[in-house]
């Protein structure tokens, strides 16, 4: 895995755990942010690179802010300078 891989899997984690601190499924987290069912499932397996237009849906879906949601993606040690 490269450092796009890690953060894109990262991403998808942190969807998933907010989706599931909401009790929300994938549906309805789709639903409310206007994305297909199977998309949401892509993005939390870390098999989609969300678009930033998409990124923004998901924060308003999932009720936090962009840069609140940006800070807990963990930075990989290893890709540190």
């Amino acid at each position: 895995m490269n450092f796009e891989d890690d953060a894109v899997a990262n991403l998808g984690h942190l969807v998933r755990r907010r989706r599931q601190e909401m009790n929300l499924t994938q549906e309805e987290l789709a639903y409310r942010a206007k994305l297909h069912r199977t998309y949401i499932g892509d993005i939390e397996r870390g098999a989609r690179n969300v678009a930033f237009k998409n990124l923004l849906r998901l924060c308003w879906a999932l009720k936090v802010h962009p840069a609140d949601f940006l800070r807990d993606l963990r930075w990989p040690a290893r890709y540190a300078t």
